[in-house]
């Protein structure tokens, strides 16, 4: 199908009221104290309680309102589209932040037209909410990118050893201890390295100018899907490596000046 700009609108609309929603039902049950329910990949590969209930609320609010559209959730969530639009959700992206109760954190949703696969799909519209902060970055294709309501743009390229980059670090030990020996590389050559631990965030941080670049390494589609769009909205380039586009992989996002420079550094790093 081809989303119109019509269509579009209303579907980011859609997912602003559901972010907020959800958002409000995980800054209350903060409040609380929240506890681990389960482990994935690895002992720090943890889930709440609260991250299920986040997706299950997102989950029926978008089947009432479009229940021809698929979903894909990060806690389990599976439906397959009717309509050729799947609605990518990470509940709560950050969950270790969440945990502890640092607040940088974020209600990631997605829509994109087309398989869910990020090789293949376009996304067509995005939302990320702090829900701790109360920022909105939203973006629509072809509609730009937008922080609570007002544009944003990515930073303008400064050499390598001025830029200031984020990144983040696997939850498998194995990996993590490459990832760590890559930064002793990487460090000397730019001008710092920002771990915030909230890929979503991570991204839209790129674009607006708040970090000039960001690279990863095993992210999953939910985790990208949202920021991607609207870091691409914003300006900057965000691929996989080589021609590829994002993936588990690799992921990088910067402005198109600086793309290219820091992903051979990062190559060269290891990382």
């Amino acid at each position: 199908m081809a989303t119109t700009d019509a269509l579009a609108d209303d579907l980011l609309q859609l997912a602003i009221d559901v972010a907020r929603e959800a958002g409000e039902l995980v800054v209350t049950a903060r409040r609380s104290g929240v506890e681990v329910a389960d482990r994935k990949s690895s002992p720090v590969d943890v889930v709440t309680q609260v991250d299920r209930d986040s997706e299950a609320l997102i989950r029926a609010r978008l089947l009432a309102a479009r229940p021809l559209d698929g979903f894909l959730g990060e806690e389990g969530g599976r439906g397959a589209s009717e309509s050729g639009l799947t609605w990518v959700v990470d509940p709560i992206d950050g969950t270790v932040n969440f945990l502890y109760g640092i607040p940088h954190y974020a209600v990631s949703i997605a829509v994109v037209e087309g398989e869910p696969d990020p090789q293949t799909w376009s996304a067509v519209a995005g939302v990320v909410l702090n829900p701790a902060t109360g920022e909105l970055f939203t973006a629509r294709r072809g509609g730009g990118a937008l922080l609570d309501g007002r544009p944003i743009r990515v930073a303008e390229p400064v050499p390598l050893p001025e830029a200031l980059i984020g990144t983040g670090f696997a939850y498998s030990a194995a990996t993590r201890a490459e990832q760590g020996a890559a930064m002793a590389h990487l460090l000397p050559r730019i001008r710092d390295i920002r771990r915030m631990g909230t890929a979503s965030l991570d991204l839209c941080a790129v674009a607006s100018g708040r970090t000039n670049g960001y690279f990863e390494r095993t992210l999953s589609a939910w985790d990208h899907a949202a920021g991607a769009l609207i870091a691409r909205e914003a300006g900057a380039i965000v691929k996989g490596a080589g021609e590829r586009q994002p993936d588990r992989d690799f992921l990088l996002a910067a402005h198109p000046g600086l793309a290219p420079e820091l992903e051979r550094l990062v190559i060269e790093a290891g990382a």
